[in-house]
């Protein structure tokens, strides 16, 4: 079987090398089981992370719809499965509170045309390089903020202004509203965390993040638990697609939200091409760093016409898409047209999923995203602690950029120190 490393530079998507190769019914076949497995671990989670991010779930479905089956027809990978991600969930949240969800679509469409550019200059490669340190303390920094963002669902917290987007006052915040907490809310959001941790033990293979839901969704409304649902809160969601619309863009708007651009398209650059590496090593095969990321800058303007949110390559759906059995990029394309069926035959049951249950998608997700032994291992030399920990607080306290910036820059020091502090050992 070739890995591909003989055209790993070119800009040629995996689907074309794929039909080049030679494609048959038995292909078909896997590709459109390993599509269908993918998309109900992708209905609840997109829906998830779009509630997390302050948007309706629909925009987490475009996204995964729209984007996720450009990343697979255009990109530089064979696996890869893109959607809205877990990682973006703080950047978009806080996009959607200072600019609106017209200023999110702006921030996307952006971001997508910078990833693009930066495949299209070759500079995949250079994202490749960050620290490991870095990845590991921005990644953990990420999933604890994704968990203290759910406390409020989880326990059916009211607030009685807008959440904080900070972690510090959000915490504050929701240590008030404790005293009102919902019983109900908590043991739904708890019992479906817990119910996929049982699912993934004992019945690997099996979808157990829908099967969490589902249940927890019948067993709300069977007896009538005083928690609020996608239905209440957002009125359920569309039959279908929107129409393509561009965001309002100005020169003045354009410079307010490129910040948040610029963070989009580094994490975005540095999800997607860390996803695509561990198809790599679960197959053999070697993905095109840069055709990849002009794939994923395409999504992200494509998704941003139809109102999705942020689109990159997500570790957890490729790894899904792997394991089923996909055989070419035509998985993770079959697996966007199975959510868009979903929407258009069954949305209407949307509507009854509690948000707590959510909420216990997202702590799952936040739990497996935290690369805890890793974390640890790393705290045994005191240049890797010192990156790592940098990089995890700077997250944590501030943003995602201010992290990595800080942990590379940390870490391009300490390489300086030691190279210049080995002649002088030799010496003696």
């Amino acid at each position: 079987m070739p890995d591909g490393s003989a055209t790993a530079h070119l800009f040629r998507p995996k689907l074309a090398t794929t039909f080049s190769e030679g494609y048959d019914l038995g292909k078909f076949r896997a590709d459109l089981s390993a599509g269908l497995t993918v998309a109900i671990v992708a209905v609840p989670l997109s829906m998830a992370i779009a509630v997390a991010s302050g948007v309706s779930p629909d925009h987490g479905l475009y996204a995964a719809i729209i984007g996720g089956f450009l990343v697979s027809a255009l990109g530089g990978s064979r696996f890869q499965v893109g959607g809205p991600a877990g990682a973006f969930i703080v950047l978009v949240s806080a996009t959607v509170a200072r600019f609106g969800l017209d200023g999110l679509m702006l921030t996307v469409m952006l971001s997508g045309l910078m990833l693009t550019l930066l495949g299209a200059l070759r500079l995949g490669s250079l994202i490749r390089h960050i620290p490991h340190a870095v990845t590991v303390g921005f990644t953990c920094g990420i999933a604890v903020t994704i968990l203290a963002s759910q406390l409020k669902d989880l326990g059916g917290l009211q607030l009685t202004g807008a959440e904080p987007g900070p972690l510090i006052p959000k915490l504050v915040a929701l240590a008030h509203a404790l005293p009102d907490f919902n019983p109900a809310a908590v043991a739904l959001g708890l019992g479906v965390a817990a119910l996929i941790l049982l699912v993934r033990r004992l019945r690997p293979t099996w979808p157990g993040m829908l099967i969490a839901v589902v249940t927890a969704s019948l067993a709300g409304g069977l007896l009538h638990l005083p928690v609020a649902t996608i239905g209440s809160h957002f009125g359920g969601i569309p039959h279908g697609l929107p129409m393509p619309r561009l965001p309002t863009i100005s020169v003045p708007r354009v410079l307010d939200v490129l910040p948040a651009a610029l963070s989009f398209t580094l994490l975005g650059g540095i999800e997607s091409l860390l996803s695509a590496k561990v198809a790599d090593g679960m197959t053999g095969r070697k993905h095109r760093s840069n055709m990849e990321l002009v794939a994923q800058g395409l999504a992200n303007m494509a998704s941003a016409l139809f109102g999705g949110i942020s689109v990159t390559g997500t570790i957890a759906r490729t790894a899904t898409n792997v394991r089923a059995g996909a055989a070419s990029p035509l998985a993770g394309m079959m697996h966007s047209v199975f959510i868009l069926v979903f929407m258009v035959a069954a949305a209407s049951l949307a509507s009854y999923v509690p948000l707590a249950a959510l909420a216990g998608v997202l702590v799952v997700v936040s739990w497996n995203m935290a690369e805890k032994a890793e974390f640890v291992r790393l705290l045994r030399a005191w240049p890797t602690a010192a990156v790592l920990l940098a990089t995890f607080g700077l997250t944590l306290v501030r943003d995602l950029t201010s992290g990595i910036v800080a942990g590379c820059v940390l870490a391009a020091l300490f390489a300086l120190i030691l190279r210049r502090a080995v002649p002088e050992e030799g010496d003696g």
